[in-house]
């Protein structure tokens, strides 16, 4: 389940949300934190697994931490999803497969050497894991995502769950 919990910016209130989630032993698949169009507020988009705790109970444990404004739920239906990841991939004999799979995933080539290609792709998480998947037959030496951002999409009302 993807949470979008609007919290007041300010210093601490990440690490309280982390500690809440590592004290339950609820595990977080992804984490990504932001400040919004409004200085005072951030946005932190949290993806859980709800096989760790029940999604009702998460949301009651975020809902008692004093800076937590709101909490939506984003459906992958009604909500705008997107995650970056950068990889180093070993590319001395397959390079040209390489590009094309980057050719048709529309990733970016940030930086190139005599044996290693270094790419960029933005996208929904679903497509990320698959081009993740098909470089790793090539040798993939390092790799970061960044963790899933998401909004409600336009003209759908979002699920606003209240305390």
């Amino acid at each position: 389940h993807t949470l979008s919990v609007l919290v007041e910016n300010k210093a601490g209130v990440l690490a309280r949300v982390a500690d809440l989630f590592a004290r339950r032993g609820y595990n977080i698949v992804s984490l990504a934190v932001a400040p919004t169009n409004d200085v005072g507020f951030s946005r932190i988009t949290i993806v859980v697994d709800v096989e760790s705790a029940p999604l009702e109970q998460i949301v009651k444990q975020l809902f008692k931490l004093i800076n937590v404004v709101e909490i939506q739920e984003l459906s992958p239906e009604a909500s705008v999803e997107r995650e970056l990841m950068i990889a180093t991939v070993r590319s001395a004999r397959d390079r040209s497969q390489i590009l094309e799979l980057v050719g048709i995933f529309e990733a970016r080539i940030l930086a190139v050497s005599s044996d290693r290609l270094t790419v960029s792709l933005e996208g929904r998480p679903d497509k990320i894991e698959d081009f993740e998947h098909l470089l790793r037959q090539y040798g993939i030496e390092d790799v970061q995502r960044t963790g899933r951002i998401a909004l409600p999409k336009i003209g759908r009302p979002p699920v606003i769950i209240s305390s």
